[in-house]
């Protein structure tokens, strides 16, 4: 059987019903593979993972918080082997979705004090009888945890940055900051990636997902890992308001010197931007992905915060004022509002032919997608197009489009800048694919963002294809 139908077999004994729809979702950056089976009255996530380590603490760590009556969601049932489980559907909004849509509003500031009043709580009620030795990989945020973050930050960025230091000294620095963390008591429950992407949003009320890497730790790390979370770009009073109440729900559970709290909770701060920041170099100054490149700049407008405020680590604050001075990051938005330049982006089907340039330009670009994985082979997206959500996380994690568009805009934006130097007035892109359906218009979509973020420019986008249908997307 595949993994589909142990699935099917594990909904039936224990809904009682056979799931009438089972659909694959897009896979995320683990080898987890998950699937939302449906019947007329229920609905679960179903979970195959080889990985039977990892699941085991994912089911430990599920049922442990559920006796706390901690949000997080229920696992129904798990398969003898352990490589399958169902668990509660919780849908598809995440707060960090909410906050890409709508800022900081009053809403979404509500739900960050909610989050943060049950971060409180699962990490110090959620440790109360908590068996640490059930943590994986790690069991611990000891010294050892904290160099691997940052000596992955000082190789992976630092170094790749070529940011000038003394490795003695700054090592020196290092140990400094380990030992003052590790000075804040070290008992409780420490989600290790408590961002706004782990916390899902279910009938108005937030849920916490992906916490099988927590380990034991201190408390600062998890709500500096959530409101300093670079793309989500909290204000820094906003920032201040919520740590200062997420201190008054700590205080509610446990006697803290809110004093000294607040001080090693800067240090924490430091060490997640840096954890950060190393992954960052990764995977934008050594893979060269301009995902991760455009990030690095939120990423360093954090460390600004620091610069200043950093004591008795002078290496680390002269590494820290050379990368936020360096060009390297300089990602500059060129102002193209007052240009002449228009860009015509269109998604089109081979099928059909080549889209004529017919502004006299003769020249632009022809890019074909049909080298991506095609969700289009697959029934649950046959009826969609490449603007809708389901679509948009199956190339983002089932194919190479990322790596794709990658590529594409380094050669676009080399004509980009030079049109809006010479003042030209049109430059054609066009994105193809078997259908002009999924990928070319998902291909489209985003390098129009892509542009209209870095160039301000005039962006006129056609969707061939799905237009001749009737498609009018």
């Amino acid at each position: 059987m595949n993994a589909s139908e142990i699935l099917a077999k594990l909904y039936f004994s224990y809904f009682k019903e056979e799931a009438e729809i089972i659909n694959q979702l897009p896979q995320a950056g683990s080898d987890r593979i998950y699937f939302r089976l449906s019947s007329k009255n229920q609905s679960a996530v179903g979970t195959y993972s080889k990985d039977v380590l990892e699941n085991e603490t994912f089911i430990h760590h599920t049922k442990h918080f559920h006796k706390k009556k901690i949000s997080v969601p229920q696992v129904y049932i798990v398969s003898d082997d352990k490589q399958f489980y169902l668990q509660q559907d919780l849908g598809d909004v995440s707060l960090y979705s909410l906050i890409k849509q709508n800022g900081i509003n009053d809403v979404v500031k509500n739900y960050l004090k909610e989050v943060l009043k049950q971060l409180a709580y699962l990490q110090i009620k959620g440790a109360e009888d908590f068996d640490f030795n059930k943590c994986y990989p790690i069991q611990e945020f000891d010294k050892s945890s904290m160099f691997w973050d940052l000596n992955s930050f000082k190789y992976y960025f630092a170094r790749v940055a070529r940011v000038h230091f003394s490795e003695p000294a700054l090592n020196n620095d290092f140990n400094s900051l380990c030992d003052y963390l590790l000075e804040e008591k070290n008992q409780y429950f420490m989600f290790r990636d408590c961002q706004s992407r782990n916390v899902m949003i279910h009938e108005n009320k937030p849920y916490f997902i992906d916490y099988q890497g927590g380990r034991k730790g201190a408390l600062q790390y998890d709500a500096a890992s959530l409101l300093w979370q670079a793309g989500a770009k909290i204000p820094i009073d906003i920032k201040n308001e919520l740590f200062d109440f997420y201190m008054e729900e700590v205080s509610k559970l446990i006697t803290i010197d809110k004093k000294d709290f607040k001080e090693r909770y800067n240090g924490f701060v430091l060490i997640r931007i840096l954890q950060v920041l190393g992954a960052y170099g990764f995977r934008g100054l050594i893979e060269r992905r301009a995902h991760f490149l455009e990030s690095i700049v939120p990423a360093l407008e954090n460390v600004k915060y620091f610069i200043d405020n950093i004591k008795n680590l002078p290496e680390l604050n002269n590494v820290l004022k050379q990368l936020v001075a360096s060009d390297i990051f300089k990602y500059t938005k060129y102002d193209g509002s007052q240009k002449k330049l228009e860009v015509e982006i269109n998604s089109f089907s081979f099928k059909r032919g080549l889209p004529k340039e017919e502004n006299g330009n003769g020249g632009g670009f022809i890019f074909d997608c049909r080298g991506l994985h095609n969700p289009g082979r697959y029934e649950p997206y046959k009826q969609l197009h490449g603007k809708d959500k389901p679509v948009i996380e199956f190339l983002e994690t089932q194919s190479k489009a990322k790596e794709f568009l990658e590529h594409v805009w380094q050669t676009v934006d080399i004509a980009i800048e030079n049109y809006l130097e010479r003042d030209f007035e049109h430059l054609q892109i066009n994105f193809g694919c078997t259908g002009g359906q999924h990928r070319s218009v998902y291909c489209a979509e985003q390098t129009a963002l892509h542009l209209k973020n870095k160039y301000n420019a005039k962006v006129k986008i056609k969707h061939i294809e799905r237009e001749l249908q009737g498609q009018f997307i």
